[in-house]
């Protein structure tokens, strides 16, 4: 059961971490000066809409100063940071993948928020918070990743607070992928686990999540995944100059195939939001 954090690295996205710190390079800020969020915020959302996803979720799930939340799949720590600076509410954000993990720690202190965010190396089938339990669980595009849903929503229904929340954004299949997209979802995407919608809900239904709601967003990651290529290939020169040929090329063909396979219909985007049941 337990995943192996280096098999996330067919993922062009999770290779070459220090991309961000190319990019505040290139934006002026070289060396271990204090950030900001702000300063942070273009480059450290790895899902669609960025900080614009994360307030929806701070506003479907009330967080606030008050607020204990947890993040799957926090990444270099972009969403974690923006939900406490935002709200002041406590976050621990759990991210397999050690260099992921050792960034976004490097960033939140720099941002003077490493009271507020603590930042936590661990599979989510794993991990233990001992007697923490949390007012809000918060995941964008990880979930695919994991495999074992059954004992992912567990853990997550087990995590939560008795009046505590889940928001995820992640992907489905809208249809049935053919061959070659099975394969790109497989190594470009490190899908693990992608149901259909009605397996999708039956899943959280069946791990005790109560007050579903559940919103297709296919249509607008199809539009956001083929704007965010298109933007990608104008500045390609520029994006070269800062990163290198070899991870512009990787990126080139992560963002093309997710354009792709959202353009082709098979696959699809859902927002869940769900109330602890017992």
């Amino acid at each position: 059961m337990p995943q192996d954090p280096s098999e996330f690295k067919s993922m062009p996205l999770y290779r070459d971490v220090d991309r961000i710190y190319k990019e505040l390079r290139a934006a002026g800020m070289d060396g271990q000066e204090k950030l900001s969020v702000a300063d942070l915020a273009s480059f450290d959302q790895y899902h669609y809409h960025g900080t614009e996803a994360v307030d929806v979720a701070i506003d479907k799930l009330a967080i606030n100063a008050d607020s204990m939340v947890l993040e799957i799949g926090s990444g270099i720590g972009g969403p974690a940071r923006h939900i406490a600076y935002t709200t002041g509410a406590h976050v621990t954000a759990l991210e397999i993948q050690p260099d992921l993990n050792d960034t976004a720690l490097d960033l939140t202190q720099r941002c003077a928020l490493a009271e507020q965010v603590n930042h936590v190396c661990a599979d989510a089938l794993s991990f233990d918070p001992g007697a923490v339990r949390f007012d809000a669980i918060v995941s964008w595009l990880a979930f695919f990743h994991i495999g074992h849903r059954e004992t992912l929503l567990a853990n997550c229904h087990a995590w939560l607070q008795q009046t505590g929340r889940i928001f995820v954004e992640d992907l489905y299949a809208r249809g049935e992928p053919t061959t070659a997209e099975k394969e790109d979802l497989a190594v470009l995407l490190y899908s693990r686990y992608l149901p259909n919608r009605e397996q999708y809900e039956t899943d959280f239904q069946a791990a005790g999540f109560s007050s579903l709601q559940v919103r297709d967003m296919s249509d607008d990651w199809r539009q956001f995944t083929r704007d965010r290529y298109a933007d990608f290939c104008r500045a390609r020169q520029r994006h070269e100059e800062v990163h290198g040929a070899a991870t512009v090329a990787g990126l080139d063909t992560f963002y093309g195939t997710v354009a792709r396979l959202f353009a082709d219909g098979n696959l699809g985007g859902l927002r869940v939001v769900g109330a602890k049941q017992d």
